[in-house]
């Protein structure tokens, strides 16, 4: 099929084993940018085809002949549908799972939820996830942090980030640069998502989906060059394992190596490779396993000082720790995806998945801010600080599709435990310095110490425990009015254990147990079929990390959100535009202490308001637009702790 892209929402390949007498298995495949390729295998012979006008796009017909052995029967015809997809519309993904946990088309999703395809930031030369995540409204970078990437949405920091539904980390956590190399699309769910994913921030979650097997052989070998001398040799290849096509794979794998735009001497090296493996066990039953790992190297760069309410006014380009400043880490992910299809109506799906992500640094630190904003002279103090994070999940539910009367259900029912375990010493010594001016630096004056000789600033391990139930509902009450409505129940139970150190001389435990209900309901309305109108309510619910100096645990972050909105799809589908409202209150907000950075304490209560817009899709061929628009109005409004 010319001019065509095969868009499913998986991401994979289609194919049907067996679907009717005579037929052995039928495949569509991407078989290059713009074409796309339907196969089918006779078990006697070849099919005799006919293409046909259909309401859908093309439809395939095809007639099979018996072998010569059986006695004449009449032909039986299996017909199938390719709906074309215009070059330009490779910008637009018509469905998406992270607003439902099920496959829904977007129309239907009374929330904003934003995807960017990979063709988006494959045309952009993305190849890092703050780059792309700028294709969303709303969505921006947090604060410099050479431990990983951490995003503020709707006003809210520390937005979760998951792949493939996993969470890969808990708010105020470091989880590192996550990688594109092997991701298909990108999907950001804006607002309270607690009912999908548990303990998440009220702002909403950025969910990476991973490239998935192809059931053709595939082969990509790149390179990429750029400014900060950067070299990047890449592949990725897939394809079957066997002859009967049951066993796929896929190796996406890259090197990267770059200069920072600061002035330092450590380079910015990175290894990937991420493997995946599914087997098709039966017609019915599915599993998948993945295997992510990163090795990481870069400088250990926290960013410009502040003078008054604004950045220093100093070069850009500007290192106030010292050349040699680094950080090591290790990022490791792997697990499977289970699921088995009682029938066309029911299926069951299990899916684990584990996380490490393990680093240190050592720096020239300012973390204590001990800045003379007249002279520019900067007291620094060397720190080493080293983190180990382990992250367990397992996920089961059953999604059932069932009427009652005139009503059409699709529910889910489901369970998800989630395990964090961390620990880590910080060494340094904070009255010993090593004085920088901003204005006019001479680096070297201070030698980097033996960190093995200096005092321990902190010193604890810590472990969250969650166990959540929930159950959704989309009801679709007639064609062009739809419900959402669901609920989560998840208990938690906190850990922490802090070592005698220089903060905390004496040391400490501490325990912390609780419970969340999280609802969300959400209407649809659809007064014509490009256009729908959306409402909902829905929470969030979030527990606090340990305040290092006392030890004891915060309370849990609650947030509720109102929102309302309206999408379109214009253009005969080649293009989208969404508008909408939000209204989001959070309680118990985590934030560093003013008089200890290795602390935390709450605020009262934080309030953010706004709009946003987002348009995507082609406006004539070969014109392609993508752009975003959001004011928000964030507040604190009731203090807290500080």
């Amino acid at each position: 099929v010319l001019d065509a892209q095969l868009a499913l929402p998986s991401g994979e390949d289609f194919r049907f084993v067996a679907p009717a007498e005579g037929i052995s298995l039928v495949t569509v495949t991407q078989f290059n940018a713009n074409n796309i390729r339907v196969t089918v295998t006779g078990e006697a012979g070849i099919p005799q085809a006919e293409l046909v006008p259909s309401s859908q796009g093309l439809a395939l017909s095809l007639s099979t002949t018996p072998a010569q052995s059986e006695e004449p029967s009449d032909p039986e015809e299996l017909e199938v549908v390719v709906t074309q997809t215009q070059a330009g519309e490779r910008y637009l993904v018509p469905n998406a799972t992270t607003g439902t946990r099920t496959d829904t088309p977007l129309r239907d999703v009374p929330q904003s939820i934003q995807v960017i395809p990979k063709d988006v930031f494959e045309d952009q030369q993305v190849i890092r996830l703050n780059d792309a995540i700028r294709n969303v409204s709303g969505v921006i970078p947090a604060q410099n942090d050479p431990r990983g990437q951490r995003f503020i949405v709707r006003g809210f920091n520390d937005t979760s980030i998951l792949r493939d539904g996993f969470r890969i980390g808990l708010a105020q956590q470091n989880i590192g640069f996550q990688e594109l190399k092997n991701i298909e699309q990108i999907e950001v769910l804006k607002g309270p998502a607690s009912i999908l994913f548990g303990a998440v921030e009220p702002g909403g979650v950025i969910n990476l989906v991973t490239k998935k097997p192809l059931s053709e052989p595939f082969a990509e070998v790149s390179f990429r060059a750029g400014s900060q001398e950067l070299v990047e040799p890449s592949i990725d290849i897939s394809g079957p394992l066997t002859s009967d096509g049951r066993l796929l794979y896929r190796l996406n794998a890259l090197y990267r190596n770059e200069s920072s735009f600061r002035d330092f001497d450590t380079l910015i090296e990175r290894i990937f490779i991420a493997p995946v493996v599914s087997w098709q066990i039966s017609d019915r039953t599915d599993l998948t396993l993945n295997f992510e790992y990163v090795d990481d190297q870069r400088p250990a760069d926290f960013g410009l000082a502040a003078i008054g309410n604004g950045v220093a006014d100093i070069p850009f380009d500007r290192n106030l720790g010292e050349p040699g400043d680094r950080l090591n880490a290790e990022f490791l992910k792997t697990g499977y995806q289970f699921e088995h299809r009682f029938s066309d109506n029911w299926k069951f799906r299990n899916a684990f998945s584990y996380t490490s992500y393990n680093n240190r640094f050592t720096q020239a630190s300012s973390f204590f801010g001990l800045l003379d904003d007249t002279t520019g002279d900067l007291l620094r103090n060397f720190v080493s600080l080293d983190s180990l994070q382990d992250f367990f999940e397992l996920q089961t539910n059953v999604v059932g599709e069932f009427n009652t009367g005139s009503l059409e259900h699709k529910l889910l029912i489901g369970v998800d435990l989630f395990r964090r375990e961390n620990s880590g010493p910080a060494l340094g010594d904070p009255m010993a310095f090593a004085p920088i001016n901003i204005f006019n630096p001479v680096y070297g004056l201070t030698p980097e110490p033996n960190f093995d000789e200096l005092p321990v600033l902190f010193d604890g391990s810590g472990k969250t425990d969650l166990l959540g139930v929930y159950l959704q509902d989309q009801i679709t009450i007639f064609d062009n009015l739809k419900l959402l409505a669901g609920f989560r129940y998840e208990i938690f139970e906190q850990e922490s254990v802090n070592n005698p150190s220089f903060f905390l001389p004496t040391g400490s435990e501490s325990t912390q147990t609780g419970d969340a209900f999280s609802p969300r309901v959400g209407l649809v309305y659809q007064p014509i079929e490009e256009v729908s109108l959306f409402g909902s309510y829905s929470r969030s619910f979030s527990p606090n990390g340990a305040a290092i100096v006392t030890g004891d645990f915060l309370e849990p972050e609650k947030g509720e959100q109102f929102e309302a909105g309206v999408k379109a799809e214009l253009l005969k589908g080649r293009f989208t535009a969404s508008v909408a409202y939000f209204d989001i209150t959070l309680q118990n907000v985590a934030t560093s202490d003013p008089n200890n950075s290795f602390s935390l304490v709450t605020t009262g209560e934080e309030r953010s308001q706004g709009v946003e817009i987002d348009l995507i899709g082609e406006l004539l061929p070969g014109w392609k637009l993508l752009a975003n628009y959001a004011y928000t109005d964030a507040r604190i409004t009731e203090e807290g702790d500080r």
